[in-house]
């Protein structure tokens, strides 16, 4: 709760904290529109593959033409990582091969890593994490995006001396949302192909977040990062409002849906039916408090907390997210404080391949958001003895042998560069499950 303070102190000393930010996109954009308003914090570099929609997108957020001039601009996030005007990095790109191209470089070079890649941390975090921290730099998610969000609660709970029955997050979600395609994704989001095209949306990206992928690949990384395990069956998706909570997210053997205490889990804003949730969390993060005591668990009635009918679980929450707006905490909690706001620590969750629709010998997988694969949560430990194809490496990839739908795709169903960086880090990283 010191950050201003301490970023103050900073510029009095040394100067402002300088950012280098790879990929300026949505989420990096909406950082972008942050950085005039926090005095110290200066952002020196921005590499893109386009560069001059770089800068167009720095105009879009209201950036002065100065502070254009000022900011150098390149294609290759590699080489902004070698920069000596850069304290930490900021890899935003969304693509898993390139985030950990970009992380090992930022590593190797001593800058700090801010990882809003959440689909390269889901691949290889762990191993990256691990790295980071034999180096003595900071290898953080990105706050403002709903894993180190929840990843905050986890901590706050159990620094509080609570059990964590579960925690994760809201979204809209229907079982027939798994076979969405981009062609179809706009009419979920109640808007016209046109409409999206004009705002600028990525159908195969706002895609990944409809199809369950999105979902995954989070409450995996929140799995890695917080010590949480996966159901075994993937997430069930509850459908469940925010008084709800501690009644829907506990243990089967005593009402809930989960199998037991201290797992992720991801609850809808649509009942099964379609109709809208009441009081949902759609766009919010939770954890699920057990106490570990009659005493604390008097207190939760005493002081209003919603609970569920044994008194024993409660809920805390936060309704929204700011995505980027928010980033500043993890830049600056990493050059102030040597912290990361949340990081992987154990491999426990995966996100896998799942067939969309059969697949066929010599056909290419497209990824995440696409219209062969949907990711789907899954314990590490039966990922690794099912050889699934992680969902990170789906992309561009050649189907060896039919998959039928609803099938996991298993690696060797399809052909890999098994020399590749991307899997010699997921190597790395599959020998820390826990």
């Amino acid at each position: 709760m010191n950050l201003i303070s301490l970023l103050n102190a900073r510029v009095d000393q040394s100067g402002p904290v300088r950012v280098g930010l790879i990929g300026a996109g949505k989420f990096g954009s909406m950082f972008l529109a942050q950085v005039p308003f926090v005095p110290g914090l200066a952002v020196t570099a921005i590499a893109d593959l386009a560069p001059q929609r770089a800068k167009a997108s720095c105009r879009a957020v209201g950036w002065a033409e100065e502070l254009i001039d000022s900011t150098t601009f390149i294609e290759d996030g590699c080489e902004l990582c070698k920069r000596d005007d850069i304290d930490v990095v900021i890899e935003a790109t969304g693509n898993p091969a390139a985030g950990i191209s970009h992380a090992l470089a930022a590593i190797e070079e001593g800058r700090h890593i801010i990882m809003v890649n959440v689909e390269a941390d889901v691949l290889a975090g762990p191993a990256l994490a691990k790295r980071a921290r034999s180096a003595g730099v900071v290898y953080s998610m990105a706050y403002g995006d709903q894993p180190a969000l929840v990843a905050e609660l986890v901590d706050w709970a159990r620094a509080c001396g609570f059990e964590v029955a579960a925690a994760g997050k809201g979204t809209k979600y229907l079982p027939a949302f798994h076979d969405v395609t981009p062609d179809d994704v706009w009419q979920h989001y109640g808007m016209t192909p046109e409409e999206a095209v004009a705002a600028g949306m990525n159908p195969q990206m706002f895609n990944s977040f409809l199809d369950g992928t999105k979902s995954a690949i989070e409450m995996c990384a929140i799995s890695n990062a917080c010590d949480l395990a996966v159901p075994d069956d993937g997430l069930a998706f509850p459908p469940c409002g925010v008084d709800e909570l501690a009644e829907v997210l506990r243990p089967q053997d005593i009402g809930g849906v989960l199998p037991g205490d201290g797992y992720v889990e991801v609850v809808s804003s649509l009942n099964r039916d379609g109709s809208e949730v009441e009081g949902d969390l759609r766009w919010g993060v939770y954890v699920v408090l057990k106490a570990r005591s009659e005493y604390a668990a008097a207190c939760f009635k005493q002081y209003g907390l919603k609970t569920d009918k044994t008194g024993q679980y409660a809920s805390m929450y936060k309704p929204f997210h700011l995505i980027g707006m928010e980033l500043g905490i993890s830049v600056l909690n990493a050059a102030l404080r040597g912290e990361p706001t949340g990081s992987a620590r154990v491999f426990r969750g995966d996100a896998v391949t799942i067939a969309k629709r059969d697949l066929a010998a010599g056909e290419m997988l497209d990824g995440e958001g696409g219209y062969t694969v949907w990711g789907k949560a899954m314990p590490a430990r039966m990922s690794l003895s099912a050889e699934a194809l992680p969902i990170g490496l789906a992309h561009g990839v050649k189907v060896a042998r039919p998959v039928a739908k609803g099938d996991i795709v298993r690696k060797v169903d399809v052909e890999l560069d098994r020399a590749s960086e991307a899997i010699r880090l997921r190597s790395e990283a599959e020998g820390l499950v826990g």
